[in-house]
């Protein structure tokens, strides 16, 4: 059995469920590596990531490297003489840093990889309509998410699923795939297996306002599995013509209308208690939604005191 001294490194609350893990199995924990604070809100008051907050409540040793590459950080790092690096939701490592330690800086990425490396991965799966993803833990390399593959578990996508309940799945699934990686290199028993280099690979790019955008003029289906792909966050977003107003609205939860209609494509029907929007084959039914300088609403509040007019449509 190998004595472990563990770096961990994260930031978002992804990350914590892992750390909360390692600390609660009672793994030795010798550092905390995570994003530095930064200003937020109107007050600009410096915000604490999600896994600082725990770590300081764990008493764990903390550091917030601006430059993960400055010499001061490295001998920072050195001096914890940890043996085995785990990294959950946090950024690109430079080659000096993953390979410090002797037991190697293994990743939990959530998907099945090889598909889906990069930076919005529980997105992407629900966009592109996927059933099933997953996660999996491989040791980090020169380039992103292309490591030796050690552990994955699979996990269901339902049809009606939205990020905000896959990110928890794969959180706490995460957690646990992690221990078991972890008790693997512990015991020295495991095999490790390069990933399949086929031109095939699906990726999961950055979100960003273009790709978040919906284009009304996709299939019934895909418009659907973008909304939920992209609810809560960042959130789906079209633009709203309503008489001489053009609104930027954001989209959160959608029911699927199948149905033979003539309207063109982006045209919104509504009465007192329904919004919905013409598309291929269909209506797309909006169920929550949010307009500039609102709170999210059903559509039901959102209807009490908001009237859309005869040529309303959504571009």
């Amino acid at each position: 059995m190998k004595d472990l001294r563990i770096v961990f490194m994260g930031t978002p609350d992804f990350a914590v469920a892992t750390l909360k893990a390692l600390v609660e199995n009672q793994y030795h924990i010798v550092g905390v590596i995570t994003a530095p604070d930064k200003p937020a809100g109107r007050g600009r008051k410096l915000n604490e990531s999600a896994v600082k907050l725990y770590a300081k409540e764990a008493n764990l040793n903390i550091l917030q490297p601006t430059n993960l590459k400055s010499d001061n950080f490295l001998d920072e790092l050195k001096a914890l003489k940890a043996n085995l690096q785990i990294v959950v939701a946090f950024r690109m490592l430079p080659k000096v840093v993953w390979q410090m330690p002797e037991y190697g800086t293994f990743n939990l990425h959530a998907s099945l990889l090889p598909n889906y490396r990069g930076a919005a991965p529980i997105n992407w799966a629900i966009i592109n309509g996927e059933t099933k993803t997953g996660v999996s833990t491989f040791f980090i390399d020169e380039k992103i998410d292309t490591g030796n593959m050690i552990l994955q578990e699979e996990v269901e996508i339902a049809s009606d699923e939205n990020v905000g309940s896959l990110y928890d799945k794969l959180m706490n699934i995460g957690s646990f795939l992690v221990l078991k990686t972890v008790d693997l290199i512990k015991k020295g028993d495991f095999k490790t297996t390069p990933q399949n280099a086929s031109k095939d690979i699906k990726t999961a790019y950055k979100l960003n306002k273009d790709n978040c955008k919906i284009d009304w003029n996709e299939s019934i289906d895909n418009i659907y599995n973008k909304i939920r792909g992209l609810s809560p966050y960042p959130a789906a977003w079209c633009t709203l013509i309503n008489g001489d107003h053009e609104l930027d609205i954001k989209i959160y939860h959608v029911d699927k209308e199948m149905t033979p209609h003539t309207k063109s494509i982006g045209t919104i029907v509504s009465n007192k208690k329904e919004l919905k929007v013409a598309v291929t084959n269909g209506y797309i039914i909006i169920n929550d939604i949010k307009l500039p300088g609102k709170r999210a609403m059903d559509i039901k509040s959102l209807l009490n005191g908001y009237t859309f007019e005869k040529n309303a449509k959504v571009l």
